[in-house]
């Protein structure tokens, strides 16, 4: 995901979009306890996803552009 996607989206949408990559997240890394995953680099993907959307909520609120 790109960041100048995420800048586009609304707040509603983006907090939406983070429950579902935690849900995500969950889900794969249950799948790697019991060794079903069998691309690891899907849980790094996921997680960065997370900060990015984490940092532009915290770069709206502070109104940095």
């Amino acid at each position: 995901m790109k960041i100048n996607d995420i800048r586009e989206k609304t707040t509603e949408e983006l907090n939406s979009q983070i429950y579902s990559l935690k849900e995500q997240l969950f889900n794969l890394r249950r799948k790697k306890a019991v060794g079903q995953l069998e691309n690891l680099s899907e849980i790094k993907r996921v997680r960065k996803d997370i900060a990015r959307i984490y940092t532009v909520l915290k770069e709206r609120e502070l109104g940095v552009k």
